[in-house]
Order: structure tokens, then C-alpha cells, then sequence
């Protein structure tokens, strides 16, 4: 699908808050298809903003990006929420499911809200995708906090996104929990060629990635390929500290 373009590539994008704050300067950074990169800093280091102008949902001050090749810097409101309903899909810390709707309806919601048919039988491969398909009529207070955050990983997949963009998608878990979604978000690189694009703040979910990118004063000061976990909390104190 990616052969010729990254999945996410961002030109020398800057953002600015007011005249006083600027979130990133002059960021460069290149995902390849089918691969998996997180980006970690220090609070307040642009992290999440990076995440957001990848991912259309902040608008750069300056600079370019480019989802698949396809320059959105200026693409409409309307083109972009296009985009997010049917190439983009994102997972958060707070899982964001409906409490009322099954595991099966929180699924299929966003498409349904855009207008778009899903066959249950998809619905259903993609939760059994995820090790949740005996679970498709279970409401959330029926289910783990894992099992919620891989509800909303299905959930963010069922509309075959170009990239999966995720913030602090373990955060909320417990070790064992996590454990089983980084293993699920692997799987998805290694065996079906997804691209992911994460904010984390531990070293060791970080250690997964095929990449770990470093934020500094909304710069880009490192980059680490196939690291360590030692190796990531080693890099990221020094610029904590």
C-alpha cells in the first residue's frame, strides 16, 4: 500500500500557541510503512502535539504533513474528518467506549455515525482479531481494562486505517495487560504490515517499537532503532534530568 511513500512524514513542521509558545519547532521526522514509532520526552516537551498535527487533528503553523504521501497541511475540515473516519485510527489512554453499546456496537460506531455499512461478519473477525470474539456482546463494565483498550484497538482498526496513531495506549493497565495489548500492536506490524505512530512515557512499551524518536523543547534531539530498555531510560534521563 506504502511502497513508494512513508506512512506518516512530517516537513519541517512547526506550532505555535499564541506569540509566547511554541509547542514544536522545525520537527522532521519519517515513519516507514509497516513499521512502528514512538515518540517520548520529557511534560511539556511537544509529544502529544506531534501526535495531534500527525495525525490532522491540530493544525500546523508551519511545515508540512503527509499521511501515505497525500500532503493534508491544508486539507479541509471536511477532508480531514473524512480521512480520520477512514484512514486514520487512533487509540487512547482512556479507552472511550460507550457504556451502554457491546463490544460489537462500540466497534462499529464511528462508521456507522459516518454512514458506512460493516458486514457483523467483519465486525466479529476483527474482535476475534484482538482475542475478544467470544466477547461481542459484553458491555465495558463486563470487561477488563485490557480488555476495553484491545475493544478500542478493534475499534480503531475495523476501517483498515492507514496508520494507527496511539497515545499512552497502556497507561491505564496493568503489566499484564499491557503486556497483551503491545503484544497485539506487534502482531498487527510483524504480521499484517500496519504502521503506528505512539506517545508513551515507559521505557519498556517503548523498547516494542521498531523506533523511539526524542522530544526536547519541541526539537527532535534523538533516534533510536531496535533499542533497549535500558537503553531508552538511559537516553530519556538524560534529558530529564
Amino acid at each position: 500500500m506504502f511502497a513508494n511513500s512513508p506512512a506518516v512524514e512530517l516537513r519541517r513542521v512547526s506550532r505555535s500557541y499564541g506569540s509566547a509558545v511554541r509547542a514544536l519547532d522545525d520537527v522532521s521526522l519519517s515513519c516507514p510503512a509497516g513499521s512502528w514509532t514512538v515518540v517520548m520526552g520529557p511534560s511539556g516537551s511537544g509529544k502529544s502535539t506531534l501526535l495531534h498535527c500527525a495525525a490532522g487533528l491540530d493544525r500546523v503553523s508551519g511545515g508540512q504533513v503527509l499521511l501515505a504521501g497525500r500532503d493534508v497541511t491544508a486539507a479541509s475540515d471536511d477532508v480531514l474528518t473524512d480521512l480520520r473516519r477512514r484512514r486514520i485510527g487512533f487509540v487512547f489512554q482512556s479507552f472511550n467506549l460507550i457504556s451502554s453499546l457491546t463490544a460489537e456496537q462500540n466497534v462499529v460506531l464511528p462508521l456507522k455515525l459516518a454512514g458506512v455499512r460493516v458486514p457483523r461478519s467483519q465486525v466479529r473477525a476483527v474482535l476475534a482479531g484482538v482475542g475478544l470474539g467470544e466477547r461481542a456482546h459484553h458491555r465495558p463494565r463486563e470487561l477488563s481494562g485490557g480488555q476495553q483498550q484491545r475493544v478500542a484497538i478493534a475499534r480503531a482498526m475495523i476501517s483498515q486505517p492507514a496508520v494507527l496513531f496511539a497515545d499512552e495506549p497502556t497507561g491505564a493497565l496493568d503489566s499484564r495487560s499491557a503486556r497483551m495489548v503491545l503484544d497485539l500492536l506487534r502482531n498487527m506490524v510483524a504480521g499484517a504490515g500496519q504502521s503506528i505512530v505512539m506517545v508513551t512515557h515507559d521505557p519498556a512499551v517503548a523498547a516494542s517499537a521498531d523506533a523511539v524518536v526524542f522530544l526536547a523543547d519541541g526539537r527532535i534531539v534523538d533516534r533510536l532503532e531496535r533499542a533497549t530498555t535500558r537503553e531508552v531510560a538511559d537516553r530519556l534521563a538524560t534529558l530529564e534530568g
